[in-house]
């Protein structure tokens, strides 16, 4: 492991996302850590976590603590899977590659984004756990389908549709680090951000290494090839997703499929309708509209609304095992992480990432032991103090 990770200093994610700062230039950085506009979402996703309260039952025994859960019929060892997470070539080389290794050795599931720099076969066969495969309708319905055959064909168990992206949100520490000018590679309107780069030379030569960072390898435009980063913006505002591009996708896709970035019950409840197999309560980590509710008070309102149809992920916050412990609490069947473990990927690559999934692993088990619960199936809100305001919600088994 990494001298860096392996430190003493480094106990938690927080240490981690020090060291990824260390590491990283300003822009690289901050486009892992920023969210939209003032980002208030950004900061409520983790402050929500203090408002809940825990009722540990003491005097109790418990030596070992079972951390296992199935997801869409898929034993885990952990409740918590690494989020798609786009660009991580930026932070380290082979980033996406890297992390689902990490991911594979925990076995755990990766999520590989469709805004990767690294081949989707490639990533598959980085990890020895499963991988599904994230999308965006980037490029149009042709490209999409035939990315999503390659997809099944390399062997992803499960399609996740990202429903909260109709145009990129406004993040303004990418506008002023110049993240626009460095994924489009122009020499002259990058040179008043070239100093940065410069003043991180391992980071620069790695980059440089890898071959830069220039098209996403796997949304293929016919007679263009990959599409170039230069070109995102306008792509999202031209493939906005729809329910009624569930019924396609349904048909085009033959395992499960996962909705991501729901905020409201009726949307759940569309979500069921369409034929979505689970639902991933997300505001995109603070990234797209500034000012909605944080993810973990959302929660026990999807869970209403779905009664129990679909099974209920949720992301956003999670920075410690007792944010996990607390999300599974009020009902999620597990959770996903994203900065917490791209900040571990940026800091020191694959080691950052083992040492951000073994934080939050034993952070989980103390948390559990500290409960006086046995294993993580066994957590319901009858261990949380919740504010009078919020739904009694419905809990999911996670046997």
């Amino acid at each position: 492991m990494s001298r860096a990770v392996a430190s003493p200093s480094v106990v938690n994610i927080e240490d981690l996302r020090r060291e990824a700062r260390r590491r990283l230039p300003r822009a690289v950085f901050d486009y892992i850590d920023g969210g939209a506009e003032r980002e208030v979402t950004l900061r409520e996703n983790c402050r929500v976590f203090d408002s809940v309260a825990f009722r540990p039952r003491s005097a109790v025994a418990a030596p070992t603590c079972d951390l296992r859960t199935t997801v869409l019929g898929m034993p885990l060892p952990l409740p918590f899977l690494l989020a798609p997470v786009g660009s991580s070539r930026l932070f380290y080389p082979r980033g996406e590659e890297v992390a689902a290794r990490a991911a594979g050795s925990a076995g755990t599931v990766y999520i590989l984004s469709t805004l990767s720099g690294c081949l989707l076969e490639d990533v598959r066969h980085a990890s020895s756990g499963p991988v599904w495969y994230q999308l965006y309708l980037l490029g149009g319905r042709d490209v999409a389908m035939a990315t999503m055959e390659r997809a099944r064909t390399a062997g992803y168990s499960a399609l996740v549709l990202t429903i909260d992206t109709p145009v990129a949100g406004f993040r303004e520490r990418d506008v002023r680090n110049g993240v626009k000018e460095l994924v489009a590679g122009k020499l002259w309107p990058m040179l008043p951000f070239v100093p940065q780069f410069l003043a991180r030379p391992r980071w620069l030569a790695g980059y440089l290494a890898d071959g830069g960072l220039m098209s996403f390898a796997n949304i293929v435009l016919p007679g263009e090839g990959p599409m170039l980063y230069g070109d995102i913006g306008a792509a999202l505002e031209q493939s906005t997703v729809t329910w009624e591009d569930l019924h396609w996708i349904r048909d085009a896709w033959p395992g499960p499929i996962v909705i991501k970035g729901v905020h409201t019950g009726d949307d759940a409840r569309r979500a069921v309708d369409a034929g979505a197999n689970a639902i991933v309560v997300s505001n995109h980590g603070g990234r797209q509209l500034d000012g909605v509710q944080p993810t973990l008070r959302v929660l026990p309102e999807v869970l209403d609304a779905v009664d129990g149809q679909v099974e209920v992920l949720l992301d956003g916050g999670i920075r410690r095992g007792s944010d996990i412990a607390k999300a599974l609490c009020l009902g999620a069947r597990a959770v996903l992480i994203g900065r917490a473990y791209a900040y571990g990927l940026g800091a020191a690559g694959g080691a950052g990432v083992a040492r951000a999934i073994e934080i939050l692993q034993s952070d989980l088990v103390r948390t559990l032991k500290l409960l006086g619960c046995p294993s993580a199936a066994e957590l319901n809100r009858s261990y949380l103090d919740v504010p009078a305001a919020w739904p009694v919600g419905c809990s999911q088994s996670s046997v």
